[in-house]
């Protein structure tokens, strides 16, 4: 998976990552201008989140195998339950609303939110990515469910949380296009995103856990698939980016003749 992140020459000749996505003119036409679009995983950061994603996918993979099946609490879990379940005010209702950021309406004017700021600045790519990011990692945890089979209070799938998976995806994404606006370096950078991720999922895990709506190892598990999850997300929005554009760029001089021959044709009519 790591090495996957390494970067690769597109099919025209340019570089995935950055130089092969060109911005064009104002109004959409003529020839690319030259300056590159930011790519949504900046090269520098690969390594680090390739890892991170790896470790994370292990993380998941191991507690699906051991909570299979399972109907109720583990040992942890138990423990964990018992300080944090049944949460009064106003605690209760910091948990309601940030359980409120990963349903279906709330995640829908979150996504919406961010994918107007990402348009407003200009950034179609980051608005592509922000909704694959975030349909991947929930589709992820939906599928991952009936898999594993754990359940809560009855029949209810619990692992891994989906609440907790969308609203770390959600951190992922937003730090890590603003670690690429700010130009961090590989390891503030990388801290920048993991921290990010590591907040969200914390409060969100939380939340689930005081409304008793999953397991503490169901939002750890939710944690890592956000952290498994979003680095390949974006590395296949660059690469998918990168060689739309270099393909756009290879056609370019091969209809430069025919525009040129319609303008003489014109000139010659006047």
């Amino acid at each position: 998976m790591i090495g996957a992140f390494a970067d690769e020459p597109g099919e025209a000749g340019g570089v995935v990552e950055d130089v092969g996505e060109y911005r064009r003119p104002p109004g959409g036409g003529g020839r690319p201008t030259g300056r590159p679009a930011p790519a949504v995983l900046p090269s520098s950061l690969r390594p680090g989140l390739g890892l991170i994603a790896a470790l994370a996918a292990l993380v998941v993979l191991v507690l699906g195998l051991t909570y299979a099946d399972d109907r109720e609490p583990g040992a942890v879990d138990a423990r964990i339950w018992a300080v944090v379940d049944g949460a009064g005010p106003p605690w209760r209702h910091v948990a309601l609303v940030t359980d409120f950021l990963g349903e279906p309406v709330g995640a829908v004017l979150l996504v919406a939110g961010i994918v107007t700021g990402c348009l407003l600045l200009r950034r179609p790519r980051a608005a592509v990515f922000v909704v694959t990011g975030a349909g991947l990692t929930v589709g992820t945890t939906t599928l991952l469910k009936p898999v594993v089979g754990r359940t809560i209070h009855g029949d209810n799938l619990s692992y891994p949380s989906g609440h907790t998976a969308f609203l770390t995806a959600i951190a992922l994404m937003v730090s890590l296009l603003a670690a690429g606006r700010l130009g961090l370096g590989r390891a503030a950078g990388t801290a920048f995103v993991f921290a990010a991720g590591l907040v969200a999922g914390a409060a969100m895990g939380w939340a689930q856990v005081a409304l008793g709506s999953h397991y503490a190892t169901d939002t750890v598990g939710g944690w890592c698939t956000a952290l498994a999850v979003l680095p390949v997300s974006a590395w296949l929005v660059d690469r998918t980016a990168g060689r739309l554009a270099g393909r756009a760029t290879a056609e370019g001089p091969a209809d430069e003749p025919a525009d040129r021959r319609a303008n003489a044709g014109r000139q010659e009519c006047h």
